[in-house]
């Protein structure tokens, strides 16, 4: 059966619908594993065959410790994607990151063709499967980041605020995260957007703890919501916090992890964010980075960068195994080719990536 075939015959059971743990409880560790796909076509056959056995691979590790919660999400890039789709059905949302830059403050798009966000209550396990997946794929790829992230106190990031506050949770956090009816081939399947925060904490520790929670729109010790006519508009929560036409809350799952080397000075934030549509996290990037209205931007911005940012589809389980099978060899050789398959940039774009760049705004405030 080709790729198509199988997409398509995957799609009309419902086995294909089955989502990979995108809205899997919060753990004590994590690895976040970004790694580029080599050129070539040789390169994809590893690729491949661990779409077919993560699965399994996930057991094998997972077993002899049943109580550890240890999960992996596996997400493709839309370069990635157009390489082992080979012309096959295109998620509707796939699209590479859309870089921001405004006033200073910049969401930079970066590399990567494999997401691997790998969840456990202890590090071991998520190093281990860390581990026998690289080992898969071996020279097939490249690295391009690697984090190992921690929970830190009682959920709380490193500059003092609990993280995750309004994560939706049962039913609701599946609906919020994986696909239905609207794209029905990809029914099951997920988004997500990754970037890596680095935080100035001797800037950010000088603020008075007032002023820390009119940035965050939450108090510190208590993490209570600040009430609407004290809470600044341009606050994180404020500027996070979507609704829909009629009101309803627009909902995402974040997982975002601590991390940090304290003696190179360097701490952090990982955020990760699922979704049903790439769109809401798009739109609370922008209401960050660029502001709401245009200069009402996110304060935390000044004492936190963000040095990666990556979009990824992230397969139902039997989508992800259909991957394993090849396309028909010429399909193959066309999607393989020096810039074949990969979507065509718009004329005229100025961002890193070409596609909705708002490199050049400027701030009105």
């Amino acid at each position: 059966m080709t790729a198509e075939g199988s997409l398509q015959a995957g799609a009309a059971t419902g086995a294909a619908t089955v989502p990979q743990p995108v809205a899997a409880p919060l753990t004590g560790a994590a690895i976040f594993c970004i790694l580029e796909v080599r050129p070539g076509a040789e390169s994809l056959a590893p690729v491949r065959a661990l779409c077919g056995d993560l699965a399994a691979l996930l057991r094998g590790v997972g077993f002899r410790a049943a109580d550890t919660g240890l999960s992996c999400v596996m997400g493709l890039s839309s370069g990635l994607w157009d390489r082992l789709a080979a012309g096959g059905p295109r998620p509707a949302g796939l699209h590479p990151f859309r870089e921001l830059l405004a006033g200073g403050r910049h969401a930079p798009a970066t590399a990567g063709d494999l997401l691997f966000h790998i969840r456990s209550a202890r590090m071991d396990l998520c190093f281990e499967l860390a581990t026998q997946i690289i080992t898969r794929l071996g020279g097939a790829v490249a690295p391009v980041d690697e984090v190992h992230g921690f929970r830190y106190f009682d959920e709380r990031d490193l500059i003092g605020f609990v993280d995750g506050t309004e994560n939706p949770t049962g039913q609701d956090a599946i609906d919020a995260t994986v696909i239905g009816p609207e794209d029905p081939p990809f029914a099951g399947g997920s988004y997500v957007i990754v970037q890596k925060y680095l935080h100035d904490l001797g800037r950010w520790n000088a603020l008075p703890v007032e002023e820390q929670e009119r940035i965050v729109g939450r108090t510190k010790l208590t993490n209570i919501e600040l009430e609407d006519d004290v809470k600044p508009s341009y606050a994180h929560n404020a500027l996070t916090s979507l609704t829909d036409e009629d009101g309803h809350d627009i909902d995402i799952v974040r997982d975002n992890m601590p991390f940090g080397r304290p003696s190179d000075g360097e701490f952090g934030t990982y955020f990760i964010g699922y979704a049903r549509s790439p769109e809401p996290i798009e739109q609370m990037l922008e209401n960050m980075f660029i502001g709401l209205p245009p200069g009402n931007y996110d304060r935390l911005l000044d004492v936190s960068r963000a040095v990666t940012g990556v979009l990824f589809f992230v397969p139902s389980a039997g989508v992800l195994e259909s991957l394993a099978v090849p396309p028909p060899e010429g399909a193959a050789q066309a999607a393989d080719g020096d810039g074949a398959g990969q979507p065509a940039a718009p004329g005229g774009s100025g961002g890193s990536l070409g596609i909705g760049s708002l490199r050049g705004e400027t701030d009105h405030e």
